[in-house]
């Protein structure tokens, strides 16, 4: 049969002391009087006395062990997930890739330098209609422009047009000063007018495209205009309308052959 030891602290044995302490602190007190024999009051001061020492334990806990421990993981985890800087240093890959990297870029750059034309060239933005006079990779004037309208025109005889001016690279066929228009069958098909023969005088107008006019080839041009209020919208039949101070601008920077880019 096991025997109890007396001296061994047991919940009862707690219970018993704070039990045996609290009734000497209460009849310390004289003016508790009678109330020493109520066993309840004893109990409930017991719960009281309990619960503050549990209060304190919570607060040595929280405020004692707790950030020690926190800590300490936190240590611990810094060391788990710290990265390995090393890989970063001149002798491991990562700086040979990227000197890599940099010797593509410059022959990259070096290839773009050689494919820019060396004399002015033009570019040409129908989205924003807008125009871009370059030298080499400088831009030395910009300006506004009127493009195709996408407008669709059909004729009685199944023929139809889509005035849009087209994309890609072009270069200056031919300059001329004070330009004569001479109209397609869409300009009289487009008035309602019977379509002239093709020699017909009928087909020559002067002064509706400015002062100069450089063709693109196809029929295309870029000219001058008389509705300069309606630059910079798509209106065209394709063509590239500029204004009066753009158009000469343009005229005497791009020599024959000079290469216009189209977008």
């Amino acid at each position: 049969m096991e025997t109890q030891n007396p001296n061994k602290l047991t919940n009862k044995n707690v219970f018993n002391l704070v039990n045996d302490t609290s009734r000497k602190i209460i009849f310390n007190f004289k003016k508790w009087g009678q109330a020493t024999k109520n066993s309840a009051i004893i109990r409930i001061f017991n719960y009281l006395f309990l619960f503050l020492i549990c209060i304190l334990a919570a607060y040595f806990t929280i405020f004692t062990i707790t950030p020690v421990v926190n800590t300490t993981m936190f240590k611990l985890s810094l060391k788990e997930f710290r990265p390995d800087l090393s890989y970063f240093s001149g002798k491991q890959p990562a700086d040979n890739y990227l000197k890599k990297v940099q010797r593509e870029i410059t022959v990259l750059e070096n290839r773009l330098r050689r494919l820019l034309p060396r004399d002015n060239y033009l570019v040409i933005n129908t989205t924003e209609n807008r125009i871009y006079l370059f030298s080499g990779n400088k831009i030395i004037h910009e300006g506004i422009c009127s493009t195709g309208s996408y407008v669709k025109l059909k004729a009685g005889n199944d023929r139809q047009w889509i005035f849009q001016t087209p994309k890609g690279m072009f270069t200056i066929h031919g300059k001329a000063v004070s330009p004569v228009w001479r109209k397609p069958d869409w300009a009289f098909i487009e008035e309602g007018l019977p379509v002239p023969p093709k020699d017909s005088q009928l087909r020559f107008e002067a002064g509706v495209l400015g002062d100069y006019a450089l063709s693109l080839g196809g029929g295309y041009l870029i000219h001058g205009t008389l509705y300069q209020r309606f630059l910079g919208l798509p209106v065209t039949h394709g063509c590239i309308r500029l204004g009066d101070y753009d158009l000469e601008k343009v005229y005497h920077a791009l020599e024959l052959g000079a290469r216009v880019y189209i977008y």
